[in-house]
């Protein structure tokens, strides 16, 4: 990011394993693109049949859970979080979930857009409203809180 350019094109599955502590099973996301600083980003995550969940969720009939689509808007909003406050974070945490809908099931083969937009900010803790999308349609949304820990993460990864 240049000095006085708050709009970053992308963040790729690197610059995200390095903001987040998150991997594999639990990472969804894969790149977030469309960044504006903190103010808002998008999320991609590309939804595969090979997933650990589809195991439970359900055998003969997979669906995305839900709440992975919730933490799939966490992940998204932590990102720009710790890209605003510099990387320079030990960890992110969920302060809310409200107002979360569902409308319509995710399965494998849909690429999930997670569309977040900063409602407020005070201090080390942000609340965004986000709208997860499959082809331009709203599958789910919530308002999110969020507070960063400051400080030198140890990436033993």
């Amino acid at each position: 990011m240049s000095e006085g350019d708050s709009t970053v094109q992308a963040v790729d599955i690197a610059r995200i394993l390095k903001a987040l502590p998150h991997r594999y099973p639990f990472l969804m996301i894969d790149r977030i693109v469309a960044i504006k600083g903190d103010e808002s980003g998008v999320g991609i995550k590309n939804v595969t049949a090979n997933e650990p969940q589809f195991m439970g969720h359900f055998p003969n009939n997979p669906v995305f859970p839900g709440v992975l689509l919730i933490e799939g808007m966490a992940q998204t909003a932590g990102v720009l979080c710790v890209l605003a406050a510099g990387m320079n974070t030990e960890a992110v945490f969920f302060l809310t979930i409200d107002k979360a809908k569902f409308r319509k099931p995710v399965i494998p083969g849909d690429t999930v857009e997670y569309h977040m937009s900063k409602k407020a900010r005070k201090r080390n803790m942000w609340w965004f409203h986000g709208e997860a999308k499959v082809a331009g349609q709203v599958v789910a949304e919530a308002d999110l809180g969020a507070a960063i820990i400051l400080g030198q993460r140890n990436d033993s990864d």
